[in-house]
């Protein structure tokens, strides 16, 4: 009877330890943008954060301040995986799989591909880029409630969120 108890002791324990682990049902669920482009594929894993009413750029704000790195989404670091060495914005990438981060501003943006991925951007050391490029933001055809990155066939990646969009080029 107590090898029993124990065993469904055990059984709940595990069953819930896994729906913690459903990210899906996190409030910034994972999403992924994949495009091959010219033969190379182009994976990047992320999480959507929402608006929720809140000032996203604000620089004294703690969801995507402007003029600091940010994670580019929500959670785990954002990360940008190339099947073949690519080009980002004309600088070359060699294939691998990186973490994306960004540095939100009023006109440009820079795009930072390092070579750690951790946990959000509490981590982030300058001295691991491998690349990073300046772009600039453009208003965003309509407000975007949820972050959402798509990546066109041409190699555009386009990052949109709130009133904000911002493309770059991986060919």
């Amino acid at each position: 009877m107590k090898k029993l108890l124990f065993l469904t002791t055990l059984l709940l324990i595990g069953q819930l330890t896994l729906a913690q682990d459903d990210k899906s049902k996190r409030p910034s669920p994972p999403a992924q943008a994949k495009q091959t482009v010219g033969g190379k594929t182009i994976t990047i894993d992320y999480s959507q954060p929402s608006v929720k009413g809140r000032s996203v750029w604000d620089p004294a704000g703690k969801v995507a301040p402007m003029g600091q790195v940010w994670r580019t989404g929500a959670n785990e670091t954002t990360s940008i995986e190339v099947s073949d060495d690519v080009k980002v914005e004309g600088k070359p990438l060699p294939k691998g799989k990186y973490a994306l981060f960004t540095i939100p501003g009023e006109k440009d943006w820079t795009i930072i591909v390092n070579k750690t991925i951790k946990w959000g951007a509490f981590s982030y050391k300058q001295d691991e880029d491998v690349l990073r490029v300046t772009v600039p933001a453009k208003k965003a055809p309509g407000f975007q409630e949820k972050f959402n990155i798509a990546i066109s066939p041409q190699g555009v990646v386009s990052l949109v969120w709130a009133d904000t969009k911002v493309d770059f080029t991986v060919k």
